[in-house]
């Protein structure tokens, strides 16, 4: 008799043995928490045999389980293979989980404040063990959940799938992806790099384009927290991109998961009468029961995708992390997130209200709405060429803009700001301008011109000397002079340029670049020359002040005019004489900073 008003454990080893009463226990803890199925049910499953039981207890765990209760408990064997779903959906979902585990990761060591959020990055990065796999996993794995979501609504649209009665899956399904997109943009923000501020402010500003002015300039402040980007803008992505934004995302895919169990997969549209929706209906010898075939196949592609993408970022692939995020520094070619660069490349095309809202609200809005009118009953490729050929027609469309989203498009930079960008840019996608990595004992107090270089080696000393001279004779030694005094507050009494030391072989490098780069835009920057001016200007640190100096040429319709001879048109003063144009620019390079190669 037990002690206690209930059979306990205690009892069952008194009476069975400590060996089976053990196994019964385990056994039905097993089936309890798999909702049917014990122990010897998942090994004929993992074995692949038939169960030896009855009814078939593979079933019980979806009517009666948490997690498999919006799993189907069979497929039809057409939806089996790659085709016609090529596991889209099943990835895109699984990115959804992926994404929520590596971003709580990453969330322990992150403060949401522009004081100490690159900080945080840095320390992830740093010191956090295995902290930059995870930051590279959960950026990688952002780029390709939206990439990955937007062709699961390519296939379904190819194979006809949103048609009734699964209209409101498909609208479902395109809110998903604007989701998606949203959660990306917002997550861009968090690094507080360059990189995240600018092209979140471009992204911002498209907001304000909202019709009438006031709503839109009222989005733009309650999205941005303030005139700029600042610590009320960076909590308000945070919020959206962990809190609000994922809770609308997994409510979404409930029911997007939720209608496609009801309708069931939609077959391929050649193994359908026309007019017939026949995807419930699974014949006894088409079926293919989630456990155990469909459960195996999906863990496989589970773990084949993430070692695919821990490969990619041990190996090939790193997070971008520019320098922080400065907002009284534009930098060049910024650009809104590679998903958003097809409303960037519309923007270009005219009206900011037309083009950066109304046209892809109403492309979002056809999209959702298709279904309902797209009331052919077949899904066969050869009835729905109208269908075909108007997709084709948007994606076309779709990466012409995208293409013209980019900086390189229609957007014209004066070749003196390319060419000072890219000797001085700060750290940007794992680059650094040429100036910033020359050692530091290279940096070698003095002034240097790319005449030197023009003349070679063994005519450098005469060439420099000549410069000097020249310079001095046309007046634009005493106008620099002033200029970089007064307008650059550098303390310097005269401009007296030498030759490159021989110990600075890295400088002379940068020279001899910087005047290539010179002489590649002579259409533009006529008789052109550079000059270096490297100051102490503390202890540790010194300051490199970069001047191009050229002869104004005419310009028309973004290009040089020229002269019968094919030489630049030059623009002239009032006397008759070319104008000469300045570019100066300075940076500081202190003893310790990271640039310098190891």
């Amino acid at each position: 008799m037990s002690v206690l008003p209930f059979p306990s454990f205690l009892d069952d080893v008194k009476e069975k043995g400590l060996r089976k009463a053990v196994f019964e226990l385990v056994d039905e803890s097993v089936e309890r928490l798999t909702a049917g199925m014990n122990i010897q049910d998942i090994r004929e499953a993992l074995r692949g045999e038939a169960p030896s039981r009855k009814p078939n207890p593979r079933l019980q765990p979806h009517a009666d389980g948490f997690w498999l209760h919006m799993r189907p408990s069979y497929f039809h064997a057409d939806m089996t293979g790659i085709y016609p779903t090529f596991r889209l959906g099943w990835l895109s979902t699984y990115f959804v989980f992926f994404e929520t585990i590596t971003g709580i990761l990453l969330m322990i060591w992150y403060t949401p404040s522009p004081e100490v959020a690159y900080a945080n990055m840095i320390n992830i990065i740093s010191n956090v063990p295995m902290g930059q796999l995870i930051r590279d996993l959960h950026r990688l794995g952002a780029e390709a959940m939206v990439l990955i979501v937007a062709l699961h609504m390519t296939r379904t649209w190819f194979t006809g799938t949103y048609k009734k009665p699964r209209q409101f899956t498909w609208f479902t399904g395109v809110i998903l992806l604007v989701i998606t997109g949203f959660l990306s943009f917002t997550g861009y923000l968090l690094p507080w790099d360059q990189l995240a501020l600018w092209a979140v402010t471009i992204g911002a500003s498209m907001i304000e384009a909202t019709p009438p002015p006031i709503v839109g300039e009222n989005l733009n402040l309650l999205v941005r927290g303030g005139p700029e980007i600042g610590a009320n803008g960076l909590l308000r992505f945070y919020l959206l991109h962990v809190l609000a934004l994922p809770a609308f995302l997994f409510i979404f895919t409930g029911v997007h998961y939720y209608k496609v169990i009801v309708h069931g997969h939609g077959l391929p549209p050649q193994k359908e009468n026309i007019g017939e929706d026949t995807a419930k209906r699974v014949p006894l010898d088409k079926r293919v029961y989630f456990i155990p075939d469909v459960l195996t196949s999906e863990i496989m592609w589970v773990a084949v995708t993430t070692l695919i993408l821990v490969v990619l970022c041990i190996w090939f692939y790193d997070a971008p992390l520019e320098h922080h995020a400065d907002p009284q520094v534009t930098p060049l070619g910024t650009t809104a997130p590679w998903y958003f660069l097809w409303i960037q490349g519309a923007l270009k095309l005219g009206d900011k209200v037309f083009w950066g809202i109304i046209f892809p609200t109403l492309l979002l809005g056809l999209l959702a709405v298709w279904p309902y009118l797209d009331v052919t009953p077949s899904r066969r490729y050869a009835d729905r060429r109208f269908a075909l050929t108007l997709f084709l027609l948007l994606i076309s469309f779709i990466t012409i803009l995208s293409y013209m989203g980019l900086p390189e498009f229609g957007v014209a930079t004066s070749p003196d700001a390319e060419i000072m960008h890219e000797l001085t840019f700060p750290p940007a996608h794992n680059h650094v301008g040429k100036l910033l990595p020359v050692p530091y004992n290279q940096l070698v107090v003095g002034m240097y011109t790319t005449r030197e270089i023009e003349a070679g080696r063994d005519e450098a000393t005469s060439a420099v000397a000549a410069f000097n001279q020249e310079i001095e004779q046309n007046g634009l030694k005493g106008e620099l002079l002033l200029e970089l005094q007064n307008t650059h507050y550098l303390p310097i009494n005269n401009l007296n340029f030498v030759t490159i030391p021989a110990d600075a072989p890295e400088l002379y490098k940068v020279m001899e670049h910087f005047n290539k780069r010179l002489q590649q835009n002579q259409d533009e920057l006529h008789n052109p020359w550079g000059a270096f001016i490297i100051t102490q200007n503390q202890a540790n640190m010194k300051r490199v002040d970069i001047i191009i100096s050229w002869d104004e040429v005419l310009i028309e319709n973004g290009a040089p005019v020229k002269d019968a001879n094919g030489q630049p048109v030059l623009v002239l003063d009032a006397e008759g004489n070319p104008i000469r144009r300045q570019n100066i620019h300075h940076v500081f390079i202190h003893q310790d900073a990271g640039y310098f190669a190891h």
